[in-house]
């Protein structure tokens, strides 16, 4: 694990950033996650790290780490949210205003526990789509702006590489035991819920307003193109974080995607 500082330039990029709108749309309405949960993730792991008091020296730097990846996450991708808004999407900022409130509450009303495995169950999501983006979708990465790509590749990359410190953290703190998996499996299942429902928002508000000047046929097009799409990213994450779900589950055993190590190194 180690931070690295992009240099991404949003000035020239468009929101339909790849040949298929709707997935480019996709990714666009996820983009408004990372801007709020990011400094949430660092707020609860400094929390941890408090916790956790002198014990556990290697997993208090990797936390370290882990926070100064998240704020660089969190950076880029307001950055390329500003674009969206300035290019007429700006409606997305009342759709994000409860979401980023929903953390706040969290951070104030919330147990620990819960906090750290919502954590861990976000980064379960994270390392998933990190090895979907690397893995299943070129069909749609063809022809997509460099720049774009590159900022999700970057970002997913480094999701898949800190994708055990969460984790470390909740068995750090909670321990192995039946209750202990129980309950972070039923926090994996609220994050999914709460973060997806989120993004299905945004993305409905994307993809309307984008059909709001189409022609019925092109209308019918667009939602064909959107449900072929749901449908290939559903079945290549559902198989992966089926996994997240045993009392046997480690991230530290999963293997990089082929591409990932290149494109840090890249960014190193």
């Amino acid at each position: 694990m180690k931070v690295r500082l992009p240099n991404f330039d949003f000035s020239s990029i468009r929101p339909h950033w790849a040949p298929v709108h709707e997935f480019a749309q996709s990714y666009n309405a996820f983009s408004t996650v990372p801007a709020h949960i990011e400094p949430f993730l660092v707020k609860v792991m400094m929390r941890v790290k408090d916790a956790l008091g002198e014990s556990h020296p290697k997993l208090r730097e990797s936390i370290e780490i882990f926070n100064k990846q998240e704020v660089q996450h969190c950076k880029q991708h307001v950055a390329f949210n500003k674009m969206l808004y300035k290019s007429g999407y700006e409606g997305m900022q009342a759709l994000e205003k409860p979401y980023k409130e929903d953390y706040q509450r969290f951070l104030d009303t919330k147990s620990l526990r819960f906090n750290v495995a919502y954590c861990e169950g976000f980064e379960a999501m994270g390392s998933s789509a990190g090895q979907v983006f690397f893995e299943e979708l070129d069909e749609y990465l063809e022809g997509a702006d460099q720049e774009a790509v590159d900022l999700w590749k970057w970002h997913l990359a480094e999701e898949f590489e800190h994708r055990e410190v969460c984790f470390q953290a909740y068995k750090a703190l909670y321990g192995n035991g039946l209750f202990a998996w129980l309950y972070r499996v039923w926090a994996f299942g609220y994050a999914v819920k709460h973060i997806g429902s989120h993004t299905a928002r945004v993305a409905a508000y994307l993809t309307d307003k984008d059909r709001e000047g189409m022609t019925e046929e092109q209308r019918l097009a667009s939602i064909e193109r959107q449900k072929l799409l749901k449908a290939k990213i559903a079945k290549a994450s559902k198989k992966r974080l089926v996994k997240v779900l045993s009392p046997f589950y480690n991230p530290a055993k999963m293997i990089p995607s082929p591409g990932m190590a290149e494109l840090l190194a890249r960014f190193s």
